[in-house]
């Protein structure tokens, strides 16, 4: 739905003006008066419009990536909860059949629905030896990214961070980090940079390590 409203968004609009230009035009052949109850429905409209879409938006197209993902995946068949997949065809190559087909072709991407609403993950990283990566978890009720793990937030060294929701009183292990998941369930991307075509497969190797797993005890 969200690709279908992008691709004609322009006829849409073109529509709902001249919808909009008609009605007017049928308003003023009744008088000036006549556009009063029109002005204050078109603000009222307005004004529930924005809460609406300000509410909603980021719920229909985070929701639309895990529907997306969860059915059928990036183009090898849908993937689980809790698991995270490398592409590696380039995004370019990929437009077509994945749900992350868009990007830059120097980039690895993985991506996959989180859900710690019953037990928390732990997510493994593996060492990058100074390569840029980043993983962001978008959180689904506001469309916003709440935490970050890679190159510029958390270095390249190999880590473990125990994801968790918000309240959890469970025991962190030594020598992992907490991050807090707001409302349970987040939408992964990764990305992990590549020189060029003869260096896609030691980061597409690099990506495949980036996993989710529960945490142990």
């Amino acid at each position: 739905m969200n690709r279908l409203t992008l691709k004609y968004a322009y006829p849409i609009t073109a529509v709902i003006l001249l919808v909009f230009a008609w009605v007017i035009y049928r308003r003023l052949a009744g008088g000036l008066h006549a556009l009063i109850p029109l002005a204050v429905a078109a603000i009222v409209v307005w004004v529930l419009s924005t809460i609406a879409f300000i509410y909603l938006w980021p719920r229909i197209t985070v929701g639309g990536f895990k529907r997306a993902i969860l059915r059928r995946g990036f183009g090898a068949g849908p993937v689980p909860v809790n698991t995270l997949y490398a592409v590696a065809d380039r995004p370019s190559d990929a437009a077509s059949t994945s749900v992350m087909g868009t990007g830059t072709d120097d980039l690895i991407y993985l991506g996959g629905w989180l859900d710690v609403a019953g037990t928390p993950r732990v997510l493994h990283v593996p060492e990058m030896s100074g390569r840029y990566y980043g993983v962001q978890f978008t959180d689904p009720t506001s469309g916003s990214n709440f935490a970050y793990v890679g190159k510029r937030t958390t270095g390249t060294a190999s880590g473990d961070f125990v994801l968790c929701k918000l309240g959890w009183s469970g025991h962190v292990p030594a020598g992992m980090t907490r991050i807090d998941v707001p409302h349970g369930s987040a939408l992964v991307v990764g990305r992990v940079f590549c020189t060029d075509e003869g260096d896609r497969p030691s980061a597409y190797s690099l990506a495949k390590q980036i996993q989710l797993s529960p945490l142990a005890g």
